[in-house]
């Protein structure tokens, strides 16, 4: 019998490259989503809304992991509705899926939770491990909400792992969906300064940490999930026009990019803000990176074009 993995909000850009990985492993993936189909990749779609009890909660009973990656996505505008959604969809699914767990006869053996490495403050060019202060800003104040709803959890046979993302990169979705428009349209300059730091890592490298973290019984507890050496703006936005083609582009003032930004529909503290992170944790587990170096992540990524 097949082992199984039940992802809840997998039907995203992360879930659809785990679920594709977790597939040719001969796992049975369930994606818990609010909007089941037809999947013709052989995983299986079930109706949740992310807060409520259904159906799915037979699914989590005998299940060989949980995964949760629901959320309203921050890449919006950071109006007070918005905010109200962006914390509540992360909370209200933890303790969703944590009480049923929590009720399960046969409780699963891991649960993973994605949170972001937006719960760091902003440190400059201080790097940020595993231990480093938390922030006080809006990001900061949701995902300590989020991981508070997660370590409440009373699962004491089931191994708690909590993954805090970088910046997800990858072809078709995430980060560079729209920073590659950009840079296309000769918009590729570096954000303020541009000496604020971008933790990121390659779609590849995070779903092979998901799956070490399935794997691997000595993975348990927070860790960063972000390549090995971080990248300021300046130097993100350069690569970026090197791999795109494109010339030298002028810097975007910061009264410019929160205009932009404005117009767009989306927050851009979220471009401003500094992150240096460490991902010492899964260093010290031997974790051996494909993509350690932006040049070669955003190679890799483009030539699949």
């Amino acid at each position: 019998m097949k082992s199984r993995v039940v992802i809840a909000g997998g039907s995203g850009f992360v879930g659809q490259g785990l679920t594709a990985c977790l597939l040719a492993r001969d796992y049975e993936v369930i994606i818990l989503t609010r909007h089941p189909g037809k999947r013709h990749d052989g995983a299986t779609e079930i109706q949740w809304d992310g807060q409520n009890p259904g159906d799915w909660v037979t699914t989590l009973g005998g299940a060989e992991v949980v995964i949760n990656l629901t959320g309203k996505s921050v890449n919006s505008r950071h109006t007070p509705e918005n905010k109200r959604e962006i914390l509540e969809s992360r909370v209200n699914s933890v303790r969703a899926l944590g009480h049923a767990i929590e009720r399960a006869s046969a409780p699963p053996r891991v649960f993973i939770q994605a949170t972001g490495v937006g719960i760091y403050q902003d440190r400059g060019d201080a790097w940020s491990d595993e231990n480093a202060p938390h922030g006080s800003d809006f990001m900061a104040q949701v995902c300590e909400h989020w991981e508070g709803a997660f370590n409440g959890i009373d699962a004491p046979n089931t191994r708690k792992i909590i993954l805090r993302l970088g910046v997800v990169m990858g072809r078709n979705g995430g980060f560079l969906a729209l920073l590659g428009r950009l840079t296309r349209w000769f918009l590729g300059g570096h954000i303020g300064n541009g000496r604020q730091f971008i933790s990121w890592i390659h779609i590849d490298d995070l779903v092979r940490m998901f799956i070490r973290a399935i794997e691997d019984d000595t993975v348990a507890g927070v860790l960063n999930a972000t390549a090995p050496n971080p990248v300021r703006n300046s130097e993100f936005m350069r690569e970026l026009r090197r791999t795109l083609h494109r010339p030298w582009s002028p810097p975007v003032p910061v009264f410019a990019a929160r205009l932009g930004s404005a117009l767009m529909g989306t927050e851009a503290e979220l471009a401003l803000v500094s992150q240096r992170c460490s991902p010492k944790r899964f260093l010290e587990h031997g974790f051996q990176f494909d993509f350690p170096e932006l040049r070669s992540a955003l190679h890799h990524i483009y030539s699949k074009s």
